[in-house]
C-alpha cells in the first residue's frame, strides 16, 4: 500500500506543477484509478499499472483544461453575434476634437505661464503646490494662473453656446438641430 500511496502522491505533484488547482488534482487522480478498475474488471491487461493512471490522468488533466478553455469562446458565427461598440460615434469624436481646438484657441490668448500651469495641473496631474515648486512660484500665484484659463475657457464656451443658439433660432423647428443644438424644446 505505501507504493500505491507514493506514486499516486507523485501524480498529484505532477498535476500542481502543470496547473491543476490541489482539489483538480485529487479528483482526477480518483477518475484515472477508477477508470483503472473498469478497466481491469471488463477483462483489460494492464502491463504496468502506474504508467496507465499516470497517462490517464494526464489526458484527463489535457480534457478538463480544453473543456475549460472551450467555454471562453462563443460558438455562434461573427456575423449572428450582437456587438455593441460603445465607443463615442464619429460626430461625438468629432466635436470633441472641435471642442478641444477651441479650447486651444483660447488658450493662446492667455499668457504662456497662464498655459503653462493651466496644462501642468489639468494635463500632467501636478498638485498646486508641486507646479509652484517646479516654477519657483507662489502656490497663490499658481491658483490665480489656473483660475484665470478656467475663467477664459468658461467665458468663451458660454458665449460659443449663445451663439449657437442664435444660429439656432433661425432655423424651422422641424429641422431638430435647433433642438438639439439649444439643449431644450420649443
Amino acid at each position: 500500500m505505501p507504493p500505491l500511496k507514493s506514486q499516486l502522491r507523485h501524480l498529484k505533484k505532477i498535476l500542481l506543477r502543470r496547473g491543476a488547482t490541489r482539489e483538480d488534482a485529487e479528483d482526477l487522480v480518483q477518475e484515472a484509478v477508477l477508470r483503472l478498475h473498469v478497466y481491469a474488471r471488463a477483462g483489460g491487461q494492464v502491463r504496468d499499472q502506474d504508467a496507465f493512471v499516470t497517462r490517464c490522468a494526464l489526458n484527463l488533466a489535457v480534457d478538463a483544461h480544453r473543456h475549460a478553455r472551450g467555454a471562453l469562446y462563443e460558438r455562434s458565427p461573427v456575423e449572428e453575434l450582437d456587438l455593441t461598440d460603445n465607443g463615442p460615434t464619429p460626430d461625438e469624436v468629432f466635436e470633441a476634437e472641435q471642442r478641444l481646438v477651441e479650447m486651444m484657441q483660447t488658450l493662446d490668448r492667455v499668457s504662456v505661464r497662464t498655459r503653462q500651469v493651466f496644462f501642468m495641473h489639468r494635463l500632467q496631474g501636478f498638485s498646486h503646490a508641486e507646479i509652484a515648486g517646479k516654477l519657483d512660484v507662489s502656490k497663490s500665484a499658481v491658483e490665480k494662473h489656473i483660475a484665470s484659463a478656467v475663467t477664459i475657457l468658461a467665458m468663451e464656451r458660454l458665449a460659443h453656446r449663445s451663439s449657437d443658439r442664435t444660429v439656432c433660432e433661425g432655423l424651422p423647428s422641424g429641422d431638430g438641430l435647433a433642438h438639439k443644438s439649444s439643449g431644450h424644446r420649443k
